[in-house]
């Protein structure tokens, strides 16, 4: 189980920090802000901490993508008919982070409401395409060859 939560963790978070990290160059920001602003999550003073701040940030968005993967890893286990249909439930499972991360979690640490549909679409697609069914996919895998032990 561990080395599927791992796998799941590297892929899901690698494609959302990546993703992340274009748009912040798209719109003008530059990936090392956007890592300092991530750690700026649990750490508030983390966004003048320059080259730390960032790196900091790359630790926190993993150690978020970590509970993310762990919680559908704990789900698919007391539920494995989810496993099944990874895309499906994917989609699902991306939704579920999607309104946890954006209308919880930042909200009451940031304050920014309301999203613009900008920000609703970039995050819908993150949470859905990127997180959630990468990692439902990563899961199911597992759970399909026995090595989800």
């Amino acid at each position: 189980m561990a080395r599927t939560i791992g796998i799941a963790t590297l892929i899901a978070g690698t494609l959302d920090i990546l993703f992340a990290a274009v748009l912040s160059i798209v719109f003008g920001n530059g990936p090392a802000a956007m890592l300092r602003g991530v750690a700026s999550g649990p750490f508030p003073g983390a966004s003048g901490w320059g080259a730390a701040g960032s790196v900091l940030g790359l630790f926190v968005h993993f150690a978020l993508m970590l509970i993310m993967v762990t919680v559908f890893v704990f789900a698919v286990r007391h539920r494995p008919d989810l496993a099944p249909k990874p895309v499906q439930w994917g989609v699902v499972y991306g939704l579920i982070t999607y309104v946890v991360m954006n209308l919880i979690v930042v909200p009451l640490r940031f304050g920014n409401w309301p999203p613009t549909p900008r920000s609703v679409a970039t995050q819908l697609f993150a949470h859905i395409v990127l997180v959630g069914i990468p990692i439902a996919w990563v899961v199911a895998k597992k759970l399909r060859s026995r090595a989800f032990v």
